[in-house]
C-alpha cells in the first residue's frame, strides 16, 4: 500500500480525492485561518496548533493531513470540541440561528433510534456469518510431549503392514515404476512437495551367463551358489546365480593358486606371505570384522590377482540358514563411478573407471567354500561351530571367470518437504531406500518404504489440523543403494552447498528389520542421549521396553554421505538377531537372496516395525520442534578422550593429543553449563541467542571429518570399527601399516590428522564462546 503525504501545497491546487468541490475547499480554507487566529489571542496558548490529534479522511493515512471536516462539533476529542467547551470561548464567525428545543429532541431521538437499529442489525448479520463461515484453522500448537504423543499413536502396525503388502502386489517393476509408486503414495497422504529427482549413472551390471569357479584338480566346475555347472541348474536359479557377483569387480579370468587368508588382517597377511609368495593368487577370504573395502585394498598391495569371498556359517546367526546361498557385493565407496566427488548431470566429464580395482572378485556361497577346503558339509561338532579353514598339506588350484558388464542407467530418489513453519531453511532428512536387486537383500527395501510412508501419513493428519514442524522435514527414497549408496551421493552433490549450510540432521531407516530379537541404535555421539532417551519415550504404553545401549559405529546404508563428507549428525534403529559384540561385524554388506516371506516371517504382527517407526518418529520430532537442537557436545569430548586409550608407538605427539582432547573437554563442559542450559530456559530464551547457538550445534561434527581415510573406513573418525573397539579407526589402520611395513611414517600423519581435529574442535567451541560473551557484555 502506498502512503502520500498532503501538504498545503497539495491542498491548494487540489489533488485530494476528497476536496474537488471549490467550495467544500473554501469553507475549510477559512475555518482553517479563523483558528489559528482564535488560538493566537490570549488564554488559548496551551492550544498549540501542532499539538492537534490529526483527523483522516476516507482511506487517507497521512499523519500531516490536518483538515477537519465541515461540522467541527462532531470530532471525537477534537480541538474543537475542546474549543467550544470552554465558557470564553467567543465565536469570530456567524452562525444560524439555533433550532427549538423541541426541534432538537426528536432530531436526536431519530439518531438514537437508527443508531440502535444499526447496531442489532449488524450484531444479528455477525452472529450468522461467524455460524455459516467455517472458522479459521488453529493457531501455531506449542510443540511439546503431548502432541508427539498424539502424533505417534496414529503410527499403526496394521498400517505399516497394508503399506508394505501394498508395495509388493506387483511383480518386481523397474526403478522408475517403484520410485512412481512411493511418489503417489506420499502425494495421497497430503505431502506438499514431492518430487522425482533422476540421475544417469555407471552400473556394474551381470553378464548373460553366471561367473564360475573351476577346480582345476578334479576339473569340476561350480556355480557361485555351489551347484556344478549344467544347463538345468542355470535355468533352474538364473536371477540368483547371475546376481552373485561383486560389482565393479575386475573383469577376465585368472587361474591361480588358491590361498586362505581367513578375515585378511594384517596379521594374517603377515603370516601368510612369511611362508609364501602371493603375487597374482587367489585369496579366500571371509566377510567380516573389518571393511570389504579395506581388506580388498590390503590383499591388492599385497600383490593378489584375485579374491574368493565368502561367509563362515560361525558367524552367522543362529536362527538364520544361508550357507547355500551366494551373494552380491557392491565394491564402490559411493557414489556414480565415472563422476567421482560431483554429480551426474547433463554435461558432466564422465571419467573411464570400469573397475574399481585390479583384483577379481567372486562372491561364494558356504557350501561351496567347504568344498574348496575339502571338508564335509556338516562342520559343527559337538554343538561347537568349527570355523572353516584350508588344509596346510596339497596345493588347490582355482580357475575363476568373472563377466560382468558396466553399462549407463538411470536410477530415481523421491523427495519430499514437508517446510517448517519457524526455520524453514534447516533441514531434518528422514532417508530409506527403493531400489534393490530383484529379490537380493530381501525386501527390505518395501519394510523401511513402509515405515517412512506410515510416518508421513501420521504426520499430515496433525498437519492438516493446522500443526507444523518448525524445522522442514525432508523425506528421501533414495535409488542405486546396492550399487553403493549411488542416488543419496549423486543428489547430495548436487545440492551440495545448500545442504553444507541447512541439513540438521539425518535419521536413517536403513534394512530396519534384519532380525526380531535385538534393539540396535547406532547414532552420532551429539545424539547417543536423545537415542537413549527416545527408547524410554517410545514405550510408555508397552509392557515390554525395548532398551539397549547406543553405540557410535560405521554403518551400511545412505547416511554414509551426510557423516562422511558433510559432517551431520546420524542416528538409525533396526532390530538384529543376535548383538553385534558376539559375532562378526560387516556382515551387512553382503546382499543375500532372501524369500518374499521373510519379512513377515520375522515379524508377522508388524509390531517391530511399529517400534522402529514411532523410535524414528520420536526422535526426527525432536530434532524437527525442540527450539535449542537436542545436541550434546560434552558427550563428543569424552567419546574423543577415551577413543585415544591405547598403544601408539609411544609416539611424541600422544601427549600432546590428550592435552589438546582434555582441553576440549573443558570447553564443553563450559559451552554446555553456560549456553545451553540458560537457552532450554523458556524465562531465559532469547530468539536470537537460540539461534546463534543451534548454529554452533549445528555444525559440532564438521571438525572432525579427516581429509583422507582408508578405503571403507569413515573419514568422521566419531564412529568406531564396531563396539569391541573403541580408539580412532585411521589410528587402528595406521598401526596395521606400521607392522606390516616396518614404518611409522603413516601412523605419525594419522596422529596428525587426529590432532589437527581435535585441535579445531576446541578452537571452533572456544569461538562460540567468545561470541556469546560479546554479546552479553554488548548488551550491558
Amino acid at each position: 500500500m502506498a502512503y502520500h503525504k498532503v501538504n498545503a501545497d497539495q491542498r491548494v491546487q487540489g489533488h485530494s480525492p476528497y476536496l474537488d468541490n471549490d467550495e467544500l475547499q473554501a469553507t475549510a480554507l477559512e475555518l482553517e485561518w479563523d483558528m489559528e487566529k482564535e488560538l493566537e489571542e490570549p488564554g488559548f496558548d496551551h492550544f498549540p496548533l501542532d499539538g492537534a490529534v490529526p483527523h483522516h479522511l476516507g482511506n487517507s493515512q497521512s499523519p500531516d493531513l490536518d483538515l477537519e471536516p465541515i461540522q467541527p462539533s462532531s470530532s471525537p476529542k477534537g480541538r474543537f470540541q475542546r474549543l467550544q467547551e470552554d465558557p470564553d470561548y467567543v465565536s469570530h464567525y456567524t452562525r444560524q440561528a439555533p433550532k427549538s428545543n423541541r426541534c432538537s429532541f426528536f432530531q436526536i431521538l431519530k439518531v438514537f433510534c437508527t443508531a440502535l437499529i444499526l447496531f442489532i442489525f449488524g450484531i444479528l448479520i455477525g452472529y450468522y456469518a461467524r455460524k455459516k463461515c467455517p472458522s479459521p484453522p488453529a493457531s501455531q500448537e506449542p510443540n511439546n510431549p503431548h502432541i508427539y504423543h498424539e502424533i505417534l499413536k496414529e503410527i499403526k502396525a496394521e498400517n505399516i503392514q497394508q503399506i508394505y503388502r501394498d508395495l509388493l502386489q506387483f511383480p518386481r517393476e523397474d526403478d522408475v515404476d517403484i520410485a512412481m509408486k512411493i511418489l503417489v503414495q506420499w502425494t495421497s497422504q497430503g505431502l506438499e512437495d514431492v518430487r522425482l529427482v533422476n540421475y544417469s549413472v555407471l552400473l556394474d551390471l551381470p553378464g548373460s551367463s553366471s561367473n564360475t569357479v573351476t577346480l582345476k584338480n578334479s576339473g569340476e566346475c561350480f556355480y557361485p551358489s555351489g551347484q556344478q555347472c549344467d544347463r538345468e541348474a542355470e535355468m533352474l536359479h538364473s536371477q540368483d546365480l547371475l546376481y552373485s557377483y561383486a560389482a565393479y569387480s575386475a573383469k577376465g579370468t585368472l587361474q591361480a593358486e588358491l590361498v586362505d587368508v581367513q578375515y585378511g588382517t594384517v596379521e594374517d597377511l603377515i603370516r601368510i606371505q612369511a611362508i609364501t609368495n602371493v603375487t597374482k593368487k587367489i585369496a579366500l577370504l571371509k566377510l567380516g570384522q573389518s571393511p570389504l573395502l579395506y581388506k580388498l585394498s590390503l590383499l591388492e598391495d599385497a600383490g593378489f590377482g584375485g579374491v574368493l569371498l565368502y561367509v563362515d556359517p560361525c558367524d552367522l546367526p543362529k536362527t538364520t540358514d544361508l550357507a547355500d546361498k551366494a551373494f552380491m557385493v557392491s565394491l564402490n565407496s559411493g557414489g556414480d563411478p565415472s563422476t567421482p566427488g560431483y554429480a551426474s548431470i547433463g554435461g558432466s566429464y564422465r571419467q573411464n573407471r570400469l573397475n574399481l580395482t585390479s583384483l577379481l572378485v567372486q562372491p561364494i556361497s558356504a557350501v561351496l567354500a567347504k568344498k574348496l577346503v575339502s571338508l564335509p558339509v556338516d562342520t559343527v561338532q559337538k554343538d561347537r561351530c568349527v570355523p572353516l579353514q584350508l588344509p596346510a598339506t596339497g596345493k588347490k588350484i582355482v580357475s575363476l571367470s568373472i563377466q560382468s558388464v558396466t553399462t549407463y542407467k538411470t536410477i530415481f530418489n523421491v523427495i519430499g518437504y514437508l517446510k517448517g513453519a519457524v526455520f524453514p531453511d534447516r533441514y531434518v532428512i528422514v532417508g530409506s531406500h527403493h531400489n534393490g536387486l530383484n529379490t537380493y537383500g530381501g525386501q527390505e527395501w518395501a519394510s523401511s518404504t513402509a515405515i517412512i510412508t506410515a510416518f508421513i501419513q501420521a504426520l499430515m493428519l496433525k498437519v492438516k489440523r493446522g500443526w507444523r514442524p518448525d524445522r522442514t522435514i525432508v523425506f528421501c527414497s533414495w535409488g542405486g543403494t546396492s550399487f553403493g549408496n549411488i542416488g543419496s551421493y549423486e543428489w547430495a552433490e548436487d545440492l551440495k552447498r545448500v545442504l553444507q549450510r541447512n541439513v540438521v540432521a539425518y535419521v536413517s531407516l536403513h534394512n530396519p528389520v534384519r532380525g526380531n530379537s535385538t534393539l540396535r541404535p547406532v547414532a552420532s555421539p551429539s545424539l547417543q542421549q536423545l537415542a537413549a532417551e527416545s527408547q524410554s519415550f517410545s514405550c510408555v504404553e508397552k509392557t515390554r521396553c525395548p532398551r539397549s545401549n547406543v553405540s557410535s559405529v560405521q554403518i551400511q546404508g545412505d547416511s554414509d554421505y551426510f557423516i562422511n563428507h558433510l559432517g551431520v549428525p546420524a542416528m538409525q534403529f533396526s532390530y538384529e538377531d543376535v548383538k553385534t559384540s558376539e559375532n562378526s561385524s560387516f556382515l551387512s554388506e553382503a546382499l543375500f537372496p532372501v524369500p518374499t516371506t521373510k519379512t513377515e516371517e520375522l515379524d508377522p504382527s508388524f509390531s517391530l516395525h511399529e517400534t522402529i517407526a514411532k523410535l524414528t518418529g520420536q526422535v526426527t520430532l525432536q530434532i524437527a520442534n525442540e527450539p535449542v537442537l537436542p545436541f550434546n557436545a560434552l558427550d563428543i569430548a569424552l567419546q574423543v578422550q577415551n577413543s585415544l586409550k591405547g598403544n601408539f608407538c609411544d609416539e611424541a605427539d600422544v601427549p600432546q593429543l590428550l592435552a589438546v582432547a582434555s582441553s576440549l573437554r573443558d570447553t564443553t563442559e563450559l559451552f554446555q553449563s553456560d549456553e545451553m542450559r540458560p537457552a532450554n530456559d523458556p524465562k531465559e530464551r532469547a530468539p536470537i541467542r537460540v539461534r546463534m547457538l543451534n548454529d554452533v550445534l549445528q555444525s559440532l561434527e564438521k571438525s572432525f571429518l579427516v581429509h583422507r581415510a582408508p578405503p571403507g573406513l569413515y573419514r568422521n573418525i566419531l564412529y568406531r570399527l564396531d563396539e569391541r573397539t573403541s580408539q580412532f579407526s585411521i589410528l587402528l589402520e595406521a598401526l596395521d601399516h606400521c607392522k606390516l611395513h616396518q614404518s611409522n611414517e603413516t601412523l605419525q600423519a594419522a596422529l596428525s590428522e587426529v590432532l589437527n581435529s581435535i585441535n579445531s574442535a576446541q578452537v571452533y567451541f572456544k569461538a562460540g564462546l567468545d561470541v556469546f560473551e560479546n554479546t552479553l557484555a554488548g548488551k550491558k
